[in-house]
């Protein structure tokens, strides 16, 4: 069974234009995310699926290799399906790793390989990273998951679940809670996937869902669909690209690895 991993990177992204290939480090995002995913060890292929052939040129300047998609695609997750496609059939699992996660660690990628090869019964396999601060707790963008007894979504949202009304009553009085009174309740959900080939080529097949054009959310097309996802708990963090700033912070993070010698 060998895997592959595709990474969807458009250019016209809404809050950051063009941040596939925003410089960092001397080197563009799509690159640092690129060379994470490589280093893994159970990966057989790297792809950068892309819309634009700045992304391509890019990627192909850097010694990767990219597979040219529709425009159309709503979700990362689409643009994957696309690409697969026209992979060889003896791929068997398809890791979509977002294309603005330069920190991804290849560890991560092993946990959910390892998960799928584990148990034959899972069709999709995601990551789950504890939250860290009140402030991320109400973040809109820092998507929280909670899980059933044997590590299957229950639900993903924007909103911090499961429901809590002392947080809520804290939150509306414009306080905050000691980590203490709500640490190990809420998880956020990191955004790389491991499918099955059939279960990302039904992925694409369903289209856009109900909760999942409320949420922004394309994992809720497939708990929509009846399917079950694997959340594998992680104790690598990452921090996705979404605006300007957060390359700032990532410089940062990166910066810091370097001195103390980690990539």
């Amino acid at each position: 069974m060998k895997i592959a991993a595709i990474i969807p990177a458009r250019y016209a992204s809404t809050r950051f234009p063009g941040k596939p290939l925003a410089i960092l480090l001397n080197k563009p995002v799509i690159q640092w995310v690129y060379e994470g995913v490589k280093k893994s060890r159970l990966v057989d292929e790297v792809f950068v699926a892309t819309d634009d052939k700045r992304i391509q040129t890019a990627v192909e300047e850097f010694g990767g290799r990219a597979i040219m998609t529709s425009e159309e695609h709503k979700t990362g997750s689409e643009r994957v399906a696309e690409a697969a496609r026209l992979l060889p059939a003896d791929i068997k699992i398809i890791v979509n790793v977002q294309g603005d996660e330069p920190l991804i660690h290849p560890e991560m990628i092993s946990q959910l390989v390892v998960a799928m090869a584990d148990n034959a019964r899972i069709a999709v396999a995601t990551l789950k990273y504890p939250i860290g601060s009140w402030d991320e707790l109400w973040d809109a963008n820092a998507v929280k998951v909670i899980t059933d007894i044997s590590d299957c979504a229950i639900y993903f949202s924007r909103f911090p679940v499961p429901y809590s009304k002392k947080l809520w009553e804290a939150q509306k009085a414009g306080l905050s809670l000691s980590k203490e009174e709500w640490e190990g309740y809420f998880w956020r959900h990191i955004g790389i996937y491991a499918f099955r080939r059939y279960a990302l080529s039904q992925f694409s097949e369903f289209g856009p869902s109900g909760l999942e054009r409320k949420e922004q959310l394309e994992q809720l097309r497939l708990l929509e669909h009846g399917y079950k996802i694997k959340v594998v708990s992680t104790n690598y963090n990452t921090f996705g690209v979404d605006t300007v700033q957060d390359l700032k912070k990532v410089s940062d993070i990166l910066e810091r690895r370097t001195i103390k010698g980690v990539r």
